[in-house]
């Protein structure tokens, strides 16, 4: 068959190239304490939508950095026991999708908090002050200011926090909480798996956000990579910090926060995919330790793959 990376028996292998930062327990830890100290402010207004079994709400939180915080939260209506709940992120530059996207979960019986990334295509904000660019995208930004100043570090933590915020609601069993998503999502999930862990199940689809510097040699920065060419053109264009770039960038790479996932993951990736490479998904999926399958779509690339919806609902069900 044709390849755009590694055969399928040395992605199993591989390990990632990225580096990973001497301190990058330490910066996480102190990430999480900040997020634990705040106050979140939580805030529920009510949504009309006719759907008798559902209620719908925007619920807002002030997430690290004081960034107000936006996801839409429903739950099933007239709910008498604590009931599992379902976290869902959306691809780079997207938003929390539609309410109706979800009602087939609360009919299932469940929560469901549809975040809307900071500063992206929904409702929440990004409000932090960094030096240096802002020019194309959020992987780069922050990048010339401290690590904890790194988008990333930020919109990992807000996973994490609405994990939390979710998980203290009444009707929500705590110890029965899933999340999912696709590409940028497909990253968030396994980072807030990994920040979070009380997630239980974690169903990510081709995650972006990992191995930057393997997704550099194969010439593949372009598209959702493509700030990493844009930065490195204007504003270090003999290479001479690219050690030091990959180095922090490695503070927001998911296969660096892979070995923290205690959920049972299920991954889906297309072993043709140009945008997030197989190899890039790997290096994160090789360092989970906690039960595991990953399914694989042979012909297909970063796209809709088919069945993989129905399988994590499925999969998600069973919390």
């Amino acid at each position: 068959m044709p390849l755009v990376d590694m055969p399928l028996n040395q992605l199993h292998q591989y390990q990632g190239k990225n580096p990973r930062p001497d301190n990058f327990d330490e910066f996480w830890a102190k990430g999480l304490a900040e997020m634990h100290a705040l106050d979140p402010q939580v805030g529920l207004t009510p949504h009309a939508i006719d759907a008798p079994f559902a209620e719908c709400f925007h619920l807002y939180f002030t997430g690290v950095g004081g960034s107000r915080i936006h996801a839409k939260y429903l739950r099933p209506a007239r709910s008498t026991e604590p009931h599992p709940a379902v976290l869902f992120f959306h691809g780079y530059s997207g938003n929390s999708g539609d309410w109706s996207e979800r009602l087939g979960y609360v009919a299932r019986g469940f929560s469901v908090a549809a975040l809307d990334c900071r500063g992206q295509g929904g409702l929440s904000e990004n409000s932090e002050g960094v030096r240096g660019t802002t020019l194309r995208g959020h992987i780069i930004r922050g990048l010339d200011h401290d690590p904890e100043n790194l988008y990333y570090r930020n919109m990992f933590l807000d996973t994490a926090q609405l994990a939390r915020i979710v998980g203290a609601m009444e009707e929500v069993d705590a110890n029965r909480i899933g999340c999912t998503g696709g590409s940028q999502g497909g990253a968030l999930t396994l980072a807030c798996a990994a920040l979070e862990p009380t997630i239980r199940r974690a169903a990510p689809e081709y995650p972006f956000l990992s191995d930057y510097k393997r997704v550099w040699e194969m010439d593949l920065s372009v598209a959702a990579y493509e700030e990493l060419r844009t930065y490195f053109r204007h504003f270090d264009p003999m290479h001479k910090r690219e050690d030091e770039i990959f180095y922090r960038l490695g503070y927001i790479d998911i296969q660096h926060l892979a070995s923290r996932i205690k959920a049972e993951v299920l991954m889906f990736t297309g072993l043709m995919d140009t945008i997030c490479p197989p190899s890039t998904q790997f290096a994160a999926y090789n360092k989970i330790t906690s039960t595991k399958n990953v399914v694989i779509y042979p012909d297909y690339g970063h796209e809709g793959l088919p069945g993989c919806r129905d399988m994590i609902y499925d999969f998600l069900a069973k919390l």
